[in-house]
């Protein structure tokens, strides 16, 4: 009798088992939704490489046809996105502090962008993809440091996987002026 109810335990705790195991399988193999800012993140992240473009500021023609170099990088473990400009043609030098720098990542719910802009300001945009997911539209949330010239906000729209504008809208004091840089891919890495 004894001998019975050992292996009845053994038995049930065996089926436990098994159970609470089958259960956690079914847990890990269903992935999560992924939410709309984590979708407009990995939209983001497509553009990483290295990228030229040409310069159209309507309101200030002299500013226009000047060519940059734009690098777009993930780091952190994929959790952000390095956004850096520099004049096309004019090698990389840590030296030097003209090279503007967004970062890109998630946070909570939103798609959060901050630009460490040579105003000497950090204007923090959040961003939506739109229907289609080809455009990710950011708009201002807050600003540290002074508002008198700031970036405004930001419009990305990607064409293909070589191919992609910015749209870019500067404060000055009160008046925005826009600009855009139509970037064409310049490394052997294309976007999947």
């Amino acid at each position: 009798m004894k001998s019975l109810r050992i292996m009845l335990s053994v038995v049930l705790l065996s089926l436990t088992t098994v159970t609470f195991a089958q259960s956690d399988a079914q847990k890990s193999s269903v992935a999560p939704v992924p939410s709309e800012a984590q979708k407009s993140f990995t939209t983001m992240k497509s553009l990483a490489g290295e990228w030229e473009g040409s310069v159209d500021v309507p309101g200030a023609p002299q500013m226009s046809g000047a060519k940059m170099h734009l690098s777009l990088r993930v780091t952190s473990r994929g959790n952000v996105l390095v956004h850096e400009f520099q004049e096309a043609g004019t090698p990389l030098d840590a030296t030097k502090y003209d090279h503007p720098v967004t970062m890109f990542y998630v946070d909570g719910d939103q798609l959060t962008l901050i630009h460490y802009c040579d105003a000497g300001n950090r204007p923090r945009m959040t961003g939506k993809m739109s229907p289609d997911g080809k455009t990710v539209e950011f708009e201002l949330k807050d600003i540290s440091g002074s508002t008198v010239y700031h970036m405004h906000h930001s419009v990305f729209t990607i064409i293909d996987a070589n191919h992609h504008t910015e749209d870019w809208t500067f404060m000055m004091k009160d008046k925005p002026m826009h600009g855009r840089i139509d970037f064409r891919r310049v490394d052997t890495i294309a976007a999947k």
